[in-house]
């Protein structure tokens, strides 16, 4: 299948795009694109998180769950949103937390596309989503298709995965521990920050382990 999608994932995730989930997956999302319904984000930022970020210049992997699901919002990278967009709630949280760890603000708006450029995989879990409903693309193979993302992934070391809440937490349960440097604590989403996102010191500790490898730290 011809799928819009950085050669180097291409070539990484060969494998997946002739399966019968991922043909099924195709034909739903589409029919769905074509159907009336509104569905984000946009056709050209599915692929976003991959086009945006090398499968070989990938450093660190934060796994969301779904696109947001309200206007203007979603554009292809997990807790991101575009720059004039209203800051959600869980990204205002990331964001104190990288303040109160490094000691420094963070980006003045939601678009996380410098962390991208800079080696980060913002990757949710399911890649489109229809207008107001949460998780209405859920259990199409999307999940499916990210877990293999993982796989490949996991064939690397010396990556950082933050894993924010159980559902990122199971998704990188085959990733070797021992060969790179698994960072867990709850959700950012006011539900939970204050039981153990703020103060978790991912951003820092992530730092810190490039340098030990004589890698550039992100620029958060």
């Amino acid at each position: 299948m011809n799928i819009n999608i950085e050669e180097s994932w291409k070539t990484a995730l060969a494998d997946e795009f002739d399966k019968e989930y991922f043909i099924k997956l195709t034909d739903f999302v589409r029919d769905e694109y074509t159907s009336g319904k509104k569905i984000y984000p946009a056709p050209i930022d599915i692929f976003n998180a991959f086009n945006l970020c090398p499968f070989d210049k990938v450093h660190i992997v934060i796994i969301g769950q779904d696109p947001y699901h309200e206007p203007g919002q979603a554009h292809g990278l997990c807790f991101s949103v575009r720059d004039g967009i209203a800051l959600p709630p869980s990204l205002q949280n990331i964001y104190k937390e990288i303040q109160n760890d490094l000691g420094c603000p963070s980006l003045t708006h939601g678009d996380l596309t410098s962390w991208a450029q800079q080696g980060v995989l913002l990757l949710n879990s399911t890649l489109s989503v229809q207008a107001h409903i949460a998780a209405s693309h859920a259990g199409k193979g999307w999940e499916q298709f990210t877990d293999a993302v993982i796989r490949a992934l996991s064939q690397r070391t010396g990556l950082v995965y933050m894993l924010w809440g159980s559902y990122a937490q199971k998704k990188a349960e085959f990733v070797n521990g021992s060969e790179n440097l698994i960072l867990k604590s709850v959700h950012p989403s006011p539900l939970s920050a204050h039981r153990g996102f703020f103060g978790n010191h991912h951003f820092s500790r992530a730092n810190e382990y490039f340098v030990k490898q004589g890698k550039k730290p992100i620029d958060w």
